[in-house]
């Protein structure tokens, strides 16, 4: 194979799952374990236990037990009188069960017996460019190779051989409930349809017996779902009750799709009155899977493509294209720059790969799951997760990927404007801690769940201000006029019902929680109710200000503007301690856990921007005290927030000391639980997948979002050059970038400074751009469609030698 791709090698075919090498086309996810076994196990993205009817049902429920308006008083009551005990009892009783799971599909093996990884080969390759894995295989004398990739809906694998194979065994399975198969030796097909649980009980209930629980004969939904294979090869083809056999064989072509009730669901073509056939769901697979081995075969190997053409390519320290092994250059390799310009490409590749514009968005694990009750339901976790797996989105030119994340706030508000009426008697929408396929926008918890978690209802302010994102990068005014408004509109009216006035006119938000933190009150008990968390407070803040300029934008005369001015100007900014630290509530407190993994008071300097060092040098020292104070990191998520608070402040080398420790080897069980206080830190997988432990895809793709940040950033309405370079990649190049507004940017370094950066405006209209770089500002004025190019040479010394002052030089073009 042809090294002029970045391309990443494992020397040993996957004994377990979290060896195994993910491919994936946002609709479908497949790891590959390779060797003679070819295991594949398959994930479908609309593969989740649950049904369009359960969040409405839970809601009812609820609020037949007395949650409500009234109840919500009582709790305000109870918090302003200091009766925090009482005060958390009432308020469990508004939480609902739990979200549902992503679930495993199916388990593939196409066994290629007596194969051996061909002598000086790697087992496994994954090209990153091009999204396929290739596998060099002998078989006795025979040498073959075995490329699998996932595109046109299918995973596709070819395999060539130069002499016959004596047997090629193809096996489909799946770990749900089978319903029915069929094997076909003429023309080579398969389908198994599985049932798909109608309710799933989370690991946080292990007394739930069963766990998963699939429908009855008087349900209302049937979920199931159905996987077709198709193969086609120059060889003779047997089936029998488990497979297929294929004998004497030199080329093998095989396809496996599928197609779910909950797909329909997805895409609008379903809802509880008006089901599809099982006949429809499998004739669809059928025909994906035979439409993709057309498709492959016209083509040629390879040619799938998932990195976006103008997306953003990493070569930090000059290297970028050719072979690095996992083991010796990535995982244990001395060359720190190459690590990170891996890091940055390969979660680029998994957010292609697991988000794809008409597919559900990245959940906890990407698209990847091999458990039937995963860690967390592999669900969408509100108070962090979700919004992070999008961070890089923007910043890496990924329009497409980011729409799905569009898509599930859209049906998240659906179920979230039942909720804040009949819960809050508020406007608008809400969501809380979790949600999953389905829109789920309940708290979750069956009243057990502590309010440090379970209770938060900003979980769909945050998921606005993702969406807000979206839209600064491209300047798609559409956009935001028809999708994005409406959400953050709903979401406004919800914030402003929340909205308290104590007796001094100050706004402030009961009850309120920081995202699974507590502090201890004046007896030393820890508490999550009682006080105003900074984090409400930027979030809802930063959510006003947005609101107005989205107004200014697409509708001036709304008649909420002068509601939303109104509010805005009550709510306070964050508090300072005697320490010098932000505060994380409304007063200074005793901290319960001091080093606790969330940063959530720091939301305002990323990732919205209300918190500058030009702006706000005050609360921008805060926040550096406040991250001192918490330490370096403890999982791959709160690494690279971590990462990307300290680039906003400008500590290139602080975020380096925390990329160094991330992109460390995990050594650990990677399937036990590790504790959530730090006390054991998380790492990189032999597959690179970032863990808790166990793993979670946050921190895969926040990390690409943390270094874009140390290269380039265009908040606050200005382009910034190489903000936060650390001291340790002196020399490198980034290309296409993206800065707010719809500009793409190139960027070469050399000895710590910029050598050269071209500005690319995407857009079919002229704009003024503010940029700085090193302390110098700078203004560039670009042509619909066109560029600038700013450069930065060194100016030698008397001595001739670079005395490292640079002069920059804006040239348009």
């Amino acid at each position: 194979m042809s090294a002029q791709t970045l391309q990443l090698a494992w020397r040993d075919p996957a004994e377990h799952w979290e060896e195994a090498v993910p491919l994936g086309d946002g609709r479908l996810g497949a790891m590959v374990f390779g060797g003679a076994d070819g295991r594949y196990q398959v994930n479908d993205a609309t593969v989740w236990s649950g049904t369009p009817a359960l969040a409405a049902a839970e809601l009812r429920r609820v609020v037949a037990g007395g949650a409500g308006p009234e109840r919500l008083a009582e709790v305000r009551e109870l918090l302003a009188a200091g009766d925090l005990d009482r005060a958390e009892a009432v308020l469990m009783t508004f939480e609902g069960r739990y979200s549902q799971e992503f679930l495993p599909f199916v388990d593939l093996h196409v066994r290629i017996p007596e194969a051996v990884v061909a002598g000086g080969e790697p087992a496994r390759v994954l090209d990153l460019d091009r999204a396929f894995v290739e596998e060099a295989l002998e078989v006795g004398g025979a040498r073959l190779t075995r490329i699998s990739c996932v595109e046109e809906h299918a995973l596709v694998i070819e395999i060539d051989s130069d002499e016959p194979l004596p047997e090629v065994r193809v096996e489909l399975s799946s770990p749900l409930r089978e319903l029915a198969r069929a094997s076909h030796a003429a023309p080579g097909d398969l389908t198994l349809d599985v049932a798909v649980p109608v309710d799933g009980a989370p690991l946080h209930e292990p007394s739930v017996v069963p766990p998963l629980r699939y429908a009855a004969a008087d349900d209302d939904w049937d979920g199931f779902a159905t996987a077709a294979l198709a193969v086609r090869s120059d060889g003779t083809t047997e089936a029998d009750d488990s497979g297929l056999t294929i004998r004497h064989a030199r080329r093998l072509l095989i396809a496996l799709s599928s197609s779910t009730r909950a797909e329909s669901w997805w895409a609008g073509a379903d809802d509880e009155g008006r089901s599809v056939s099982r006949e429809t769901i499998r004739d669809r697979a059928r025909a994906r899977a035979a439409e993709a081995l057309g498709a492959h075969a016209a083509r040629h190997t390879g040619s799938a493509l998932t990195r976006h053409p103008a997306a953003a390519r990493f070569a930090i320290g000059g290297q970028r294209e050719g072979r690095w092994e996992i083991d010796g250059d990535v995982l244990h390799g001395d060359d720190d720059m190459l690590r990170a310009t891996v890091a940055a490409e390969y979660g680029r590749y998994l957010l292609t790969a697991s988000s794809r514009a008409g597919g559900p968005a990245a959940n906890l694990q990407g698209i990847w799951n091999g458990e039937l009750r995963p860690a967390w339901s592999s669900n969408y976790t509100l108070n962090i997760n979700t919004q992070m797996n999008y961070w890089a989105a923007g910043p890496l030119g990924l329009p497409e990927a980011a729409e799905p994340q569009l898509a599930l706030v859209e049906r998240i508000a659906r179920t979230g404007r039942d909720v804040a009426r009949e819960l809050y008697g508020a406007r608008g929408w809400v969501a809380h801690h979790n949600s999953d396929l389905w829109g789920w926008s309940l708290p979750v918890g069956m009243g057990r769940g502590a309010p440090s978690w379970a209770i938060w209802m900003m979980g769909g302010v945050w998921l606005c201000h993702s969406l807000w994102d979206q839209y600064e990068f491209d300047g798609d005014v559409a956009l935001l006029r028809d999708r994005i408004w409406p959400l953050l509109r709903g979401a406004t009216e919800f914030c402003l019902d929340w909205l308290q006035l104590d007796a001094s006119g100050a706004g402030h938000f009961s009850p309120s929680t920081s995202p699974e933190n507590m502090y201890r009150d004046a007896d030393g008990t820890p508490r999550a109710l009682g006080l105003t968390a900074t984090m409400d407070r930027e979030l809802i803040r930063a959510l006003f200000q947005r609101a107005l300029r989205a107004i200014d934008t697409v509708d001036p005369g709304d008649p909420l503007r002068g509601e939303i001015t109104a509010a805005l100007a009550t709510i306070p900014l964050p508090g300072i301690g005697r320490d010098g630290r932000l505060l994380e509530w409304s007063v200074e407190v005793p901290e319960h856990e001091p080093a606790h993994r969330h940063l959530s008071p720091l939301v305002g300097l990323h990732p919205l921007d209300l918190v500058t060092p030009q702006a706000t040098p005050e609360l921008a020292e805060a926040s550096r005290s406040f991250l001192d104070a918490r330490g370096p990191g403890a999982m791959g998520w709160s690494w690279a927030w971590k990462i990307a608070l300290r680039a906003r402040l400008g500590d290139g080398d602080a975020a380096h000391a925390l990329l160094a420790e991330a992109l460390t080897p995990y050594s650990g069980d990677a399937r036990r639980h590790g504790p959530v206080d730090g006390s054991e830190w998380g790492g990189l997988l032999p597959n690179l997948f970032s863990t808790h432990p166990p793993f979670q895809i946050d921190g895969n793709l926040g990390f690409p979002a943390g270094i874009a940040e140390l290269l380039l950033q265009s908040h606050g309405g200005v382009v910034h050059l190489l903000p936060a370079l650390p001291a340790a990649w002196p020399y490198g190049r980034v290309d296409g970038l993206r800065a707010r507004g719809g500009i793409a940017v190139d960027l070469e370094w050399a000895d710590g400074g910029l050598v050269r950066a071209v500005l690319h405006n995407l857009r079919p209209e002229a704009v003024a751009v503010r940029g700085r770089h090193s302390g110098a500002d700078f203004d560039v004025e670009l042509a619909a469609n066109g560029r600038s190019v700013v450069t930065n040479p060194p100016h030698p010394s008397p001595s001739g030698t670079d005395d490292g002052v640079r002069a920059l030089t804006v040239r348009n073009s």
